[in-house]
């Protein structure tokens, strides 16, 4: 199964995924009711930091695709799949957005985790986008085990350089 035929699968069948990010974003609405002022205890942390991860995963994956087929696919902003594109994105920030309003989100466990997928994905993307933008030819004569060095070299080098800056 590649991701086309994922995607086409899942957009037969929207109900799943139009009530996946649904629930989450009411599980969050009634924990933010049920849990008010006691956020950043013990089972109330991990609940948010779940819902954190059941949301944000798909919506960064769905940012990060969006853009991937923007730069390098050259699609239009007409043929966005709606469902799957646009739907885990505002699930995610109205579910960040409530639970933010309940607890620090720095006091969630694993949060930080979260930005460091976000900085990972949005650096390959730079990575690629330069690639492709000044069309390095010399690499087809590499072995690929070279230029796949190289490339985690790189994420780790923009790795630590964000690490850095955010400790500054």
């Amino acid at each position: 199964m590649t991701l086309r035929d994922f995607f086409e699968a899942a957009s037969a069948q929207p109900i799943y995924i139009v009530f996946y990010f649904v629930m989450i974003v009411v599980v969050a609405l009634l924990t933010g009711w049920l849990a008010k002022g006691e956020g950043e205890d013990s089972p109330w942390k991990y609940l948010y930091s779940a819902l954190l991860y059941l949301v944000c995963v798909p919506g960064i994956l769905a940012i990060g695709l969006g853009i991937y087929l923007f730069l390098f696919e050259r699609r239009s902003i007409f043929d966005m799949n709606m469902l799957l594109e646009v739907v885990p994105v505002i699930s995610m920030i109205a579910t960040i957005l409530i639970i933010r309003k309940n607890v620090n989100v720095d006091k969630i466990p694993g949060f930080d985790k979260l930005s460091g997928l976000v900085m990972m994905i949005s650096a390959a993307l730079a990575i690629m986008w330069f690639v492709d933008r000044v069309r390095i030819v010399i690499f087809s004569a590499m072995p690929i085990q070279y230029l796949l060095m190289i490339f985690v070299g790189l994420l780790l080098l923009i790795r630590i350089g964000w690490s850095r800056l955010i400790k500054s």
